[in-house]
């Protein structure tokens, strides 16, 4: 994006009032590839690249975290041969773009359940976690094999543990036992690929975020079109159901 005078001003304005914690649904991959005449592992190429340039620019906005979606509970139905692509291609961005993260500092961190993961492909991600824990830069916070409400029935489940009983429970407690536990409230959420949904991506933490969709397919995402989602965060009033005076 050529940086013009309007453009600085709008990055101003993200840096002083724009979003601390953003969500991203990756969406269209698949489509992106097709309209291309592309196999649907082509488009996932193209969007684990645009990933990178995503945080890149999300760092330079003064973003602190930024969640992913990039592998759902429910992305196990579709065809071996696409899940077996998606899991090597988690290999594969760890391989080639782990140290220019690490480089700039980002700390990796993942929610969801990575149990279920093909046995190289969780050795990869825990080979990224731990490598970059004590980082202090931005955190690329990756949902793989996640779902919001398994999210929270893991949530449940963990604070049962703890010993607190169901009908003592509180939201605040339940927020100390999500995956997100260690973030700011997620204050945006921007989907590409023209669908207007959640698609049980963060149902907990997006009570209260801003939304921003996006008719462009992932791969297609640019910078402007960060910074006109989180300027539009930053110029909208928040009031968390009450009222200003």
């Amino acid at each position: 994006m050529m940086e013009t005078m309007e453009s600085r001003e709008k990055i101003e304005e993200i840096l002083d009032h724009g979003p601390r914690h953003v969500g991203i649904i990756l969406d269209g991959n698949g489509r992106w590839a097709q309209q291309r005449g592309l196999v649907r592992t082509e488009g996932h190429k193209a969007g684990a690249g645009k990933v990178i340039e995503a945080c890149r620019w999300a760092d330079e906005l003064g973003i602190e975290v930024l969640s992913l979606y990039a592998f759902s509970t429910e992305n196990w139905k579709r065809s071996k041969e696409e899940v077996a692509a998606l899991m090597s291609l988690l290999i594969e961005v760890v391989r080639i773009h782990f140290k220019e993260l690490m480089d700039e500092g980002a700390k990796i961190t993942v929610m969801g359940d990575i149990t279920r993961l093909p046995l190289p492909t969780r050795k990869a991600v825990e080979y990224a976690i731990e490598k970059s824990k004590n980082n202090q830069g931005l955190v690329i916070n990756i949902g793989l094999n996640y779902g919001g409400r398994d999210e929270i029935i893991r949530a449940f489940r963990r604070a049962g543990q703890a010993g607190i009983s169901p009908h003592d429970l509180t939201a605040e407690d339940l927020d100390a036992f999500l995956d997100t536990r260690d973030f700011p409230p997620l204050d945006l959420i921007i989907r590409t690929g023209g669908e207007i949904r959640l698609s049980n991506f963060m149902i907990w933490q997006a009570a209260y975020a801003e939304f921003a969709f996006l008719d462009c397919y992932w791969p297609d995402f640019s910078k402007e079109d960060l910074v006109q989602a989180c300027f539009s965060f930053s110029q909208r009033n928040r009031r968390f159901g009450g009222l200003t005076s």
